[in-house]
């Protein structure tokens, strides 16, 4: 598809080189780190005939590192920070290997119409996070409505 070259867009007014502009609007070191985290996170999700419940392992972390929210009225947003100790952030200690995760982690799942959203419930014990979301009863089947029929 060709481009209208009477359509001129504000790099080019700018004088703003192509391999610049790739630059400037490439993803951050950080948004990169963070997205690979967030897709990262490990979630196991079972079904029981009453509720559903989402496991996630989260060694090291503290409950007010932790946030579980349900937003959009049916998505369940489970995100957190997992952090350095800070006298290793102020240069006392030379890592020789790296290999446990830091930063922000966040995982979303859209839920089933028929959770019940006022009832979720999270508990952390030993480093694993355990997320029930209750399902609501079935409806009852209605009943047929008898409408009396009238003479005349």
């Amino acid at each position: 598809m060709a481009m209208d070259p009477s359509l001129i867009t504000v790099q080019q007014l700018l004088g703003v080189p192509d391999d610049l502009e790739k630059l400037l609007n490439a993803p951050t070191r950080s948004y990169m780190r963070d997205t690979k985290a967030m897709a990262s996170t490990p979630v196991d999700v079972k079904e029981y005939p009453n509720s559903y419940v989402f496991i996630i392992d989260m060694p090291g972390l503290k409950s007010n590192d932790i946030k579980v929210q349900v937003e959009d009225e049916n998505v369940l947003n489970i995100s957190g920070e997992r952090k350095r100790n800070e006298k290793e952030e102020e240069g006392e200690v030379k890592y020789i290997r790296m290999e446990r995760r830091v930063g922000k982690f966040m995982r979303k799942f859209t839920l089933p119409a028929d959770c019940n959203l006022e009832a979720i419930s999270a508990a952390c014990q030993d480093g694993v996070l355990t997320v029930t979301v209750p399902k609501l009863p079935p409806p009852e089947p209605k009943k047929p409505k008898t409408i009396e029929v009238k003479i005349g």
